[in-house]
């Protein structure tokens, strides 16, 4: 359970440089490696929440109105045709967010309160968003003692833990910046927000028909990714709207130049492409041959004595598709590690190298040792030297710095997907 937790917030996209595409946001306030960017973008290129200018205002708190404005928009229901009249003695009609609030009250999404009000500035507090995700969603008997996996949990108020609990089974909640932690009675940001809604979209298939517009995302099925046959998923969700690559799925993508780890530094833009298409079994193209993998270098850990390798550590934040659509993804390779080294082969190389060298040089030199007393034990001194030679050459090679890691342009690498990758139609 510890992994799973763990697993699906992993958050946080590393920056890119100049030379790598940006967002289609355009967010001025929001950095390519903040720690909820992948979601930021993704809730306002979707139009699910505004910016102010070019700012997204992260770190602001959230008000009941805008959350339940951001949610119609999630469940395509911002234009429902309002039938009921307004029991608000605080929401009026002269109010921007009038029909909004009208909206969420006949279907049923946040309710007022007993006083007769709505209190649509009222900020939200974490609990309350997850109350309200848990009442959207498909029922389910959830376990409550999943909370004790998180430090506070004695915080969470008692109407809240089946909730809780239940958003915990589904995925949709939010624990940055500590994994242990859940801070219900926190005031939520908007960047918090920004994660449970593009959870909630991630998973539209979970939510309650009667709260769902007719545009609504539906799934049409699941279909099978195996192009790295040991990868732990090979789960490829397809709607009507967009084709999801399940986490933990793998696939192969190549170097777009030649990459020489000595001549690299962290934070160095890379890119990667797919050499052909990168279809499911059924015959989905997923990733077109042509689409650029944009990623960069998170660090470097150079060779070290005694023959052990230089380690690049990776990742891939985007995928440009030939017909221009950014998407964005969370991948690194698919190695003990996620490090990229040199394999077994060239090591060995090196040292079947080191122990040919030493062989030839202890050949030399037994040669001339047995010929300076005796011309006629040449033989004998090849014989002597180039054994003796072979092993100081291979005890060399072993002590020696080890490798540094190479990749030749269109060399290929596995790569595996840390999040979800969403690719809309």
């Amino acid at each position: 359970m510890k992994k799973l937790l763990v697993g699906l917030f992993a958050a946080g996209v590393v920056a890119l440089s100049n030379t790598v595409p940006t967002f289609a946001a355009n967010i001025s306030d929001v950095s390519s490696n903040y720690w909820a960017s992948k979601e930021i973008n993704n809730v306002v290129d979707n139009n699910v929440m505004t910016l102010s200018g070019k700012k997204f205002n992260p770190e602001n708190s959230v008000s009941r109105v805008e959350f339940v404005q951001a949610l119609l928009k999630v469940l395509t229901n911002d234009n429902l045709n309002v039938k009921i009249k307004n029991s608000f003695s605080d929401v009026k009609a002269s109010d921007s967010f009038y029909a909004d609030v009208l909206r969420s009250e006949q279907l049923g999404l946040v309710y007022g309160y007993p006083d007769g009000t709505f209190k649509p500035e009222k900020l939200m507090t974490r609990a309350e968003t997850q109350s309200v995700i848990s009442h959207i969603t498909k029922d389910m008997d959830a376990d409550t003692s999943l909370l004790k996996n998180f430090t506070d949990s004695n915080d969470i108020p008692s109407w809240a833990k089946k909730a809780y609990a239940k958003t915990l089974n589904y995925g949709i909640y939010v624990n940055y910046p500590n994994p242990s932690e859940l801070r219900p009675n926190d005031i939520l940001s908007r960047a918090e927000a920004a994660v449970i809604l593009y959870r909630l979209r991630l998973r539209a298939g979970l939510i309650k028909s009667q709260y769902v517009g007719t545009e609504l995302e539906k799934i049409l099925g699941t279909e099978t990714l195996d192009a790295v046959k040991k990868a732990p998923n090979h789960e490829v969700t397809i709607t009507n709207k967009r084709n999801i690559i399940r986490e933990g799925n793998a696939m192969y993508v190549a170097f777009n130049d030649k990459f020489r780890s000595e001549l690299a530094q962290e934070g160095e833009a890379l890119t990667f492409v797919s050499n052909e298409d990168i279809t499911t079994n059924e015959g989905t193209v997923l990733f077109p041959a042509g689409t650029k993998f944009y990623g960069n270098v998170l660090s470097i850990t150079d060779p070290k004595w005694f023959n052990k390798n230089a380690r690049v550590y990776a990742q891939i934040t985007q995928a440009v598709l030939p017909n221009g659509k950014v998407v964005s993804m969370n991948a690194k390779p698919f190695y003990k590690n996620y490090e990229l080294k040199e394999g077994p082969w060239m090591t060995a190389g090196k040292l079947a190298l080191c122990t040919v060298t030493g062989g030839a040089i202890g050949a030399g030199a037994g040669t001339g040792i047995a010929f300076i007393p005796n011309p006629h034990k040449i033989g004998t001194g090849i014989g002597i030297g180039t054994p003796v030679g072979a092993g100081i050459g291979l005890a060399t090679g072993l002590i020696t710095k080890g490798l540094n890691y190479h990749a030749k342009e269109g060399e290929e690498i596995k790569v595996i997907m840390l999040d979800d990758v969403s690719i809309t139609k």
